[in-house]
């Protein structure tokens, strides 16, 4: 279904499982379309009895996109596209999942809408709060990767553009647990829905670079049930990203999966993580 955010701006969304069932919303990464929450995961929490929505997030999948380079939104935007959908679908109160960046908004999210956010899960990301400083900082590889300026790929190639993506992922990944075909099955679903991929392999991170405006005061999530979620082989944001993540927010639990990388959490890990999860919400 197609959701209307303003007159210029859509989002692309998928809903799972019974509409009487608890609302859980995942929120992905930069740049990642719906497509990247893996079908077996969700259809393990649709059977666990939730009601899972994924969403193309601007600039991925089928919702509306700028000229690579160039994203006439920012980090305030996507926040306030998460509340769009809930809001389209009927939502009052949802347990917001997040991944990376996506993990960022979910923490902005939940410290603006406090009554919309009734348990929160963290996926391989680190705090918002500018007091939970003194942190490590990514891999020497991953940092030689963000300093490459190389030439990007043909993403009118379709083959070209699966491998890239592919490749992409494999970097973040823990040693030993990159599920390469099942990430290729995705990709390649990736590159067939996409409008623009030179635009989700950019926009996204000019725009979560250009930060937030609201509370960031992760202290003030006491009460609300929080998992933190992170990889012990983490590259971009090693173990001590997560650790401190959960020790910012009162009474958060954290689960640590001593393989994974900076990814969703391998399939291995899953029914780790779905018994994991923090209660259903009230709605």
């Amino acid at each position: 279904m197609l959701i209307d955010v303003d007159e210029d701006v859509q989002l692309d969304a998928e809903v799972l499982g019974d509409a009487d069932a608890p609302a859980m919303l995942l929120i992905g990464g930069a740049g990642w379309s719906r497509d990247w929450w893996d079908d077996d995961l969700c259809a393990r929490l649709v059977a666990r009895g939730w009601r899972v929505i994924r969403y193309d997030a601007r600039d991925t999948g089928a919702s509306t996109s700028w000229p690579a380079g160039a994203p006439g939104y920012t980090g305030t935007d996507l926040v306030s596209d998460a509340l769009a959908v809930l809001d389209a679908l009927g939502v009052d109160r949802a347990h917001v999942v997040g991944l990376s960046a996506g993990a960022g908004v979910a923490q902005c999210l939940a410290l603006a809408h406090p009554g919309r956010v009734g348990a929160l899960t963290l996926l391989a990301t680190t705090a918002i709060d500018p007091s939970v400083g003194d942190l490590p900082g990514p891999s020497p590889a991953i940092a030689a990767l963000f300093a490459d300026e190389g030439p990007a790929p043909d993403w009118s190639d379709h083959d070209a553009a699966v491998d890239a993506l592919v490749e992409g992922e494999r970097a973040f990944a823990g040693a030993g647990v990159f599920e390469e075909t099942r990430v290729r099955a995705i990709a390649e679903r990736v590159v067939g829905r996409s409008r623009d991929l030179a635009a989700s392999t950019t926009n996204p991170f000019i725009a979560a670079a250009s930060g937030t405006t609201g509370p960031t005061a992760l202290s003030a999530l006491d009460g609300l049930p929080t998992l933190v979620v992170h990889g012990g082989a983490d590259p971009l944001f090693p173990p001590a990203h997560g650790r401190a993540l959960a020790a910012a927010i009162p009474g958060a639990r954290l689960l640590e999966i001593a393989d994974m990388g900076h990814q969703l959490p391998p399939a291995a890990s899953w029914d780790q993580l779905v018994d994991a999860l923090p209660a259903h919400p009230r709605r």
